[in-house]
Order: C-alpha cells, then sequence, then structure tokens
C-alpha cells in the first residue's frame, strides 16, 4: 500500500489526537511598519490587554474552526476565530499598497490548503465598535493548487512556508476609502477527505485604507462564505487532482495578482484609536536584511537579525509599560521595561515587562 493511500486511511485519526496547535498571526508589516499581533500566550489572561490591530480570541491553543456539528460554517466563530472580539486599534493603509502577514514559525508542511483574504467596509462607526455579524466580506486573494504533478501537490501554504511562514497581499488600488476588517485565513485540507476535515484559520485585523478609488464591492457574511460540501473544502488531496476550486465567494474583480516577498520591518507602529492616521513609533532592535527571488511557486530568503533584550529601563530611548510585550521572537518594538518593571521571558515568543520584586 502506497504512503498516500495510508494517509488516507489513518490521517484524520491520527491528527484528531493531536492537540490544536498549529499557528497565528504574530505581526502585520506595512510599507516597514510592524504592527504587533494578538499574543495568545497573555492577552488572554490580562484584565487590559494592549491595543492592537488584531481581532481578539480567548483562544489559546492556536486552535482551528471545523465544519462539525449542526451549524458546520454557521458559527459565528468562522468569521474572525473563536469568541474573536473587535481589535481595539487600525492602522492606515493606501489602496495599492501592500500588506505582509507574518505567522508564527514553522507551519506544518503536512497541512496543505490556500490562502484566502477578505476585506469588509465597517461603515462609519469604524471597526473597533462593528457588529461582526454583519460585515459582508469580498474576497481579495485566494490563492490554492499550484503543482499537482506529484500529490499531494504544492499548494499556497508551501510559499508561505519557503517565506518564513509569512504571505503578501496587496490592496486593490481601486477600493474606496474607509474603515475594513482584513480577513485573512489558511484552510488546511490533509483531513478534508472526509465530511468535517477541513481545518480553517481565520484571523481578523482592523484597517483604515486611504486613496482615491470608488469601488464598493458586495460581500456576504461570513458565517456565510463556505459550505462543508464546497469543493475545495470536502476534498481527497492524495488524488491527482485536475482542478481545484478555492473556497469562498467570486474574487473581487479589481484583485490584484501579485508574486510572493517578504517585508523588511524598519520600525514598529502604534495603532490608531481614533480618527487620522498611524505614523511608526519609537525604534527597532531587530536588524533584518532580506535577499529575495521571487517566482511563481517558490520564495529564497536570507535573513541576518540582532536582537538586543534589556531587563531593565536605561537612560535613553524608548520604553515598554508594565505588563506590555518587551521581546520574543520577531520582537521589533522597545526591549527596554519603565522604571520598577523588568522584561522576563514567557516562552520563546513572548517576553513581558513584570514589577520588580513580584
Amino acid at each position: 500500500m502506497s504512503a498516500n493511500a495510508i494517509y488516507r486511511l489513518l490521517g484524520p485519526a491520527l491528527f484528531s489526537t493531536i492537540v490544536a496547535a498549529h499557528g497565528h498571526i504574530s505581526n502585520v508589516v506595512i510599507n516597514g511598519v510592524s504592527y504587533a499581533g494578538w499574543d495568545i500566550g497573555s492577552y488572554p489572561y490580562m484584565a487590559t490587554p494592549p491595543t492592537v490591530i488584531a481581532w481578539g480570541t480567548p483562544n489559546t491553543s492556536n486552535g482551528f474552526i471545523t465544519p462539525v456539528g449542526p451549524d458546520e460554517y454557521g458559527s459565528t466563530d468562522i468569521i474572525c476565530h473563536k469568541e474573536a472580539t473587535n481589535a481595539k486599534g487600525h492602522a492606515v493603509v493606501a489602496a495599492g499598497d501592500k500588506v505582509f502577514l507574518q505567522w508564527t514559525p514553522e507551519w506544518p508542511s503536512s497541512h496543505h490548503g490556500p490562502i484566502v483574504t477578505y476585506l469588509a467596509n465597517c461603515g462609519t462607526g469604524g471597526c473597533e465598535t462593528v457588529d461582526k455579524t454583519k460585515l459582508e466580506f469580498f474576497k481579495i486573494d485566494g490563492v490554492g493548487l499550484i503543482d499537482d504533478s506529484t500529490p499531494p501537490g504544492t499548494w499556497a501554504d508551501d510559499e508561505l512556508i519557503a517565506q518564513g511562514s509569512g504571505w503578501m497581499v496587496e490592496i486593490p488600488p481601486t477600493i474606496a476609502p474607509g474603515n475594513y476588517v482584513m480577513r485573512h485565513e489558511l484552510i488546511a485540507l490533509h483531513s478534508a477527505g472526509s465530511a468535517g476535515g477541513a481545518q480553517n484559520y481565520p484571523q481578523c485585523f482592523n484597517l483604515q485604507i486611504t486613496g482615491s478609488g470608488t469601488d464598493k464591492p458586495a460581500g456576504v457574511v461570513g458565517t456565510s462564505l463556505y459550505k462543508s460540501t464546497d469543493p475545495g473544502i470536502l476534498i481527497d488531496i492524495y488524488q491527482s487532482l485536475s482542478t481545484y476550486v478555492v473556497p469562498g465567494p467570486t474574487l473581487y474583480s479589481g484583485a490584484v495578482s501579485i508574486k510572493q516577498a517578504t517585508s523588511a520591518i524598519t520600525a514598529s507602529g502604534t495603532p490608531v484609536t481614533g480618527a487620522g492616521g498611524a505614523a511608526p513609533t519609537g525604534s527597532t532592535t531587530k536588524s533584518t536584511s532580506t535577499t529575495l527571488i521571487t517566482v511563481p511557486t517558490t520564495s529564497t530568503k536570507t535573513t541576518t537579525t540582532t536582537k538586543t533584550t534589556t531587563t531593565a529601563a536605561g537612560g535613553g530611548g524608548a520604553t515598554q509599560t508594565v505588563y506590555g510585550q518587551c521581546g520574543g521572537n520577531g520582537w521589533t518594538a522597545p526591549t527596554a521595561c519603565a522604571s520598577g518593571a523588568a522584561c522576563s521571558s514567557l516562552n520563546p515568543y513572548y517576553s513581558q515587562c513584570v514589577p520588580t520584586g513580584v
């Protein structure tokens, strides 16, 4: 029996015993400015977590949403993840600019599947208070099966892995200015040969889009994006596929197809909490040099990183507030803590300023 045949038989059972811990977006980079994502390792435990542009969730296991039970994809969890709550801030981006979404490291190479990105207009009230069930999403990016010469083939997630678990999306230049939620999602199909086997990893972010575009595309509410029987959801990727249909509504006509690339971080950004634009603040403690070769299916990246971690506040320079993040894999904002606090490492991805003597 072939390896693929064995996996088709045993794969779903094997993966059902594994803790659902695969990934989330750690930060978003816009024109070199990095905005922190929702840190599942600490923010759910805080009474008042930091203001970020990412929607919050009590999910602390990097888990997924899957079409099981009577609701299938009708559960509101599919919109922006489990029990997601509005981000309290937003970032500003111009129509036509590119947004780089950095996932946590080591997305599993076995979790083949598409990558899909949507926008939904929040209206004049802004995205910080919008009712997520009323958001109507239109697709601006969707990449699925790239090469099926040898099943299970090369998928969008393989490109993401080749780029250090990152994905680039262009904001369509024709989009009208306004407040939008970006919904970015990986869909893992390694167990999708049987009903309820697909795994969805939706992530949401608040953006204020500027520019002179006029398009206001019609969208679909999040709970109507997919059905468990969609051909791109219920599918056996271990057999040869002549075609693959990326799940979700039709791609917006003004969407721009781009070659994947990385984005160097030059500064850290502070989310906007009211009207007006965002600007980078402070300085970075991570220097990144990137050599990139972009082709339709692969990218090669060389990164040199130096990071300095300061455990107590020094003389000058930006400092982090008590209980704020001060370090971790990919962290580029201040690593020095305010007076009376020290930077303590909680895990490889997160260090926090805690009061000294505690």
